[in-house]
């Protein structure tokens, strides 16, 4: 017997059966871009508050202290303690410390004083004490603060042991105009300039870190003791360029991941204080021992007071980055837009000078005095350029016995650069004559010096030749004073016998 039709002529199903289940719509997930521009801005609004914040102390810094104050009275044991307890809260990193610690060394100051400088300013500084308090707690930026002052007390009083001697004492400095409110605000800005490329990488790593790095991505390391972690950051850290500021946000980004303390501790120690630069630039100053000394104390240093911090103070650290990207006061919203707006300045500032300066300025070479900075640099590169002039650069120099100079093309008008110069606020030196500088290789002996002298000497236009040969190494530098461009000396060079560098 055939069961009769419903409705429709479909049988009915047994209820629940042959039903589609209603389709679940998936969770929408933020593209990276988006996430990875949240993260950018979730360090800016940790990084910027107490950047700025720094470096409008350490502009205070420089309107209240004296000029040439950090170049006196640093000798003897004393004057270690001196350089190491001024050098702690100076804003300098790696490169940036060099000339004030040659400065120490020329000015008078004792090996001891200027090594010690030299170790412990780079590593901290006020700008860096705040930006590490604010991304890794107050227990991690005090003890960073408080290993970089013992360091250097270290490396000091180790070199002024090693390479005794008492030396002159510096000449006073000459007095100075009182300084206002608008050069502590040039020199806070210059801090910032001079720092904003690595600001910029280290704010992208640190939020490529927090989004593309899975949490406890490096917490297999700390079944090591931090060991292992603090090699490979010593390996890295020490002949790269490191910035005390700009890398702390990395160092918070890989403690998030589960990087040992210690060894992030390691990294903001090591790296900010070594670099290839510095290194060369060291054992050329100092010799052999005392960069043997410099290394040592910073390596051996940085891992020993580590490890400390992993087994005394690691309870004691808190990682905040990124973590306040959606409660930000506003105070943290307007410095982050602060800061953003003066790199995006600074970064078009700077490509608009490196197009307007010619690649291979220039034979002729013009004494400046006045250049005190890099807004100074960039405030006479302005100034020449709406003035129509290309084919030059401006850089500052250290330890000579002008300020900076001004290098131009061969045949340039000296009479109306130095007016150019004068209506930008600072002091050409009229009276020198132009010069060429460059580096030789093969002298060998001081015969090779003499030789290359009475070359040079020789040359139609030339009005003085200084010619120094490098200790420890077949190279030396040339000055040649007077009317001769670039590749006429050149060309003398290897006539004499040695190839320019």
């Amino acid at each position: 017997m055939r069961r009769p039709r419903l409705r429709g002529g479909r049988r009915r199903r047994a209820s629940g059966q042959g039903r589609r289940a209603p389709r679940r719509l998936r969770p929408l997930r933020r593209p990276l871009v988006i996430a990875y521009l949240e993260a950018v801005w979730a360090v800016l609004l940790e990084l910027a508050p107490w950047l700025l914040l720094g470096a409008g102390v350490a502009g205070l810094l420089h309107v209240a202290l004296p000029e040439g104050f950090i170049h006196r009275a640093f000798r003897g044991r004393l004057g270690v303690l001196k350089a190491v307890t001024l050098g702690v809260p100076l804003p300098l990193c790696s490169c940036g410390v060099i000339p004030a610690g040659l400065g120490l060394k020329k000015d008078g100051a004792s090996d001891g004083a200027s090594i010690g400088f030299l170790v412990a300013t780079p590593q901290t500084g006020v700008d860096s004490v705040l930006v590490s308090a604010s991304f890794l707690g107050w227990p991690f930026a005090l003890f960073k603060l408080a290993s970089a002052f013992l360091l250097g007390l270290v490396g000091g009083l180790a070199t002024e042991a090693v390479t005794p001697g008492d030396r002159e004492a510096a000449a006073p400095a000459p007095r100075e105009a009182k300084r206002t409110w608008r050069d502590a605000l040039d020199h806070a800005l210059d801090i910032v300039r001079s720092i904003w490329r690595w600001l910029a990488f280290g704010v992208l790593v640190s939020a490529a870190l927090t989004v593309f790095v899975p949490e406890d991505a490096f917490a297999g390391l700390s079944a090591y003791g931090g060991v292992l972690a603090m090699l490979a950051v010593l390996a890295i850290s020490v002949p790269l360029y490191v910035c005390a500021t700009a890398s702390v946000p990395i160092a918070a980004a890989l403690v998030a991941g589960g990087f040992p303390p210690g060894a992030a501790l390691v990294f903001l120690m090591a790296g900010p204080a070594t670099n290839v630069a510095t290194i060369g630039a060291i054992r050329k100053a100092f010799g052999g021992r005392a960069l043997a000394i410099y290394l040592g104390t910073i390596v051996l240093g940085s891992v020993a007071l580590g490890w400390a911090f992993d087994f005394v103070l690691v309870g004691e650290l808190g990682v905040h980055a990124g973590e306040h990207a959606h409660h930000a006061g506003p105070i943290a919203m307007a410095t982050a837009g602060l800061l953003v707006a003066l790199m995006a300045w600074f970064a078009v500032d700077d490509l608009r000078v490196a197009l307007r300066r010619a690649p291979t300025a220039g034979p002729l070479e013009l004494p400046v005095d006045g250049l005190t900075c890099n807004g100074c640099v960039r405030k006479l590169e302005g100034q020449l350029g709406e003035a129509g002039l290309t084919g030059f650069s401006v850089q500052r120099t250290e330890g000579g016995p002008h300020s900076g100079v001004v290098q131009l093309a061969a045949g340039a008008d000296l009479a109306r650069l130095a007016e150019l110069v004068r209506a930008a606020g600072f002091e050409p030196i009229t009276d020198a004559a132009p010069r060429v500088e460059l580096d030789v290789e093969g002298l060998t002996c001081n015969g090779c010096v003499r030789k290359l002298e009475g070359k040079l000497s020789g040359a139609e236009g030339v009005t003085g030749v200084e010619v120094v040969r490098e200790e420890d190494a077949p190279r030396g530098h040339a000055i040649v004073h007077g009317a001769i461009d670039l590749e006429r000396v050149r060309d003398l060079v290897r006539e004499a016998g040695f190839e320019p560098a």
